[in-house]
């Protein structure tokens, strides 16, 4: 992909970027819903309804974010919000996203 300096595109706007990247990611999963030993009361604590996990901008914030919690081994790092860890704190609200 050649970038225009003078009018930049966004890769958060690239739809056919996102795609990949999206697919990429999902590869370093700590918890996937798919895979055999998902555990029922994970679906309670997935990453999306974590009080320290922050949403992306853009598309790829609509199912990405990081991870803020100085506790988890994914401190820092950028988790897929059907995710979780055993660091999973719940928000007072309970929002999930």
């Amino acid at each position: 992909m050649q970038i225009n300096l003078a009018n930049p595109r966004r890769t958060g706007d690239d739809r056919r970027h996102n795609d990949v990247v999206h697919a990429r990611w999902l590869r370093l999963l700590n918890r996937s819903t798919g895979e055999p030993g998902y555990r029922d009361e994970w679906y309670w604590e997935q990453c999306g309804g974590c009080r320290f996990w922050i949403a992306l901008n853009g598309e790829l914030g609509q199912d990405w974010g990081a991870c803020t919690n100085a506790r988890s081994a994914f401190d820092g790092r950028l988790r897929y919000e059907h995710d979780g860890c055993k660091s999973f704190t719940a928000r007072e609200n309970g929002t999930f996203g």
